[in-house]
């Protein structure tokens, strides 16, 4: 059986273009005791993928050159020569952006779609929503009455963060960069206010003005100057939970920025990064809870579905043009 392999050819200068992605052909070989065969469904694209793209190091080892690039999949089985999984299953995990692959089994889970779409399990019952409520709730610790600000609000994690800080009490303050988003941020996700970065001047009178009582928590999605202009609000004990920095992942040299000490010192504030590996233990907890709220209409979520194996690295790109509102999926 022949497949189709979407492999890093080179590593990008500032932002991913087109030449950066590769495609290939090979043959699969037959099924050995034990194997699956795999079927992309659907394919998960992330902005930390770009992190991989480079060589420098990180908490994750970076792609190859002429090797394929992963990330979080929905596979249909459509052979099996193991005893855990049958013709049909559906399953989920990191994989090669291979169309047909074969799988030992090993670190996939079966899922089904009878309460939910097979696509959110990428999305707001995969690492989206796990990065979102263990983010907030492990190291922003939300307490009723609070305000909590979002950057980088009408994306995935950003609009799922917003959702469980309005269920937990809080007033949510969104940033995004188009009027249709901060619309959307009201409207269907829940959040107070929200702010267009991209016309507004004065992002720190803005951020003033919409958190009148200052920010208690700042969901960060996006570093940069956005994120810059959030310090001069945060309250005593505030909690910065830094979670993306999209702002800067295609610079070049190195950003200029505020120097957080003295804000954090003066505050007696916390800033704290994360991986969400680091909660690990506490996945199956999270997915429950989240489970929960969507049964129970508490949460909703939106994802941009891009059509087509071929199209993986532009709706990649897509991400660092603000193209997507929700959850970035292609679905082969």
């Amino acid at each position: 059986m022949k497949t189709q392999t979407i492999v890093l050819k080179s590593r990008p200068d500032g932002k991913p273009k087109e030449s950066d992605f590769g495609f290939v052909e090979d043959t699969l070989k037959a099924l050995s005791s034990g194997e699956i065969l795999l079927k992309l469904q659907y394919v998960s694209v992330d902005p930390y993928l770009r992190g991989r793209m480079s060589d420098a190091k990180s908490y994750v080892e970076p792609f190859e050159i002429d090797k394929p690039m992963s990330s979080l999949v929905v596979a249909k089985v459509t052979d099996s020569k193991n005893d855990k999984f049958k013709k049909d299953d559906m399953v989920t995990g990191m994989l090669p952006w291979k169309k047909e692959q074969i799988s030992n089994g090993e670190n996939i889970q079966k899922i089904d779609d009878k309460d939910v779409p097979l696509s959110a399990y990428l999305g707001v019952l995969g690492m989206t929503g796990l990065t979102a409520y263990l983010g907030l709730t492990e190291i922003g610790k939300p307490k009723k009455g609070e305000t909590l600000v979002v950057s980088g609000a009408a994306g995935a994690v950003g609009s799922t963060v917003g959702q469980i800080g309005k269920i937990m009490g809080c007033k949510v303050v969104g940033i995004a960069g188009t009027d249709e988003k901060v619309d959307k941020l009201k409207s269907k996700f829940g959040y107070n206010e929200g702010i267009n970065y991209n016309t507004t001047d004065d992002m720190g009178a803005a951020i003033k003005k919409n958190c009148p009582d200052g920010v208690d928590i700042y969901f960060d999605n996006v570093g940069g100057e956005i994120s810059d202009a959030i310090l001069f609000n945060i309250n005593k004990f505030s909690r910065t939970i830094n979670c993306g920095a999209i702002a800067v992942y295609n610079e070049t040299s190195t950003p200029k920025s505020v120097s957080v000490r003295p804000f954090l010192i003066k505050n007696s504030a916390l800033m704290q990064g994360f991986i969400i590996g680091n909660y690990a233990d506490k996945f199956g907890e999270a997915r429950k809870q989240l489970a929960q709220y969507l049964k129970e209409d508490q949460l909703t979520y939106e994802e941009t579905i891009v059509e087509g194996f071929e199209n993986i690295p532009s709706a990649f790109m897509g991400l660092f043009e603000g193209k997507n509102t929700g959850k970035m999926i292609v679905k082969i």
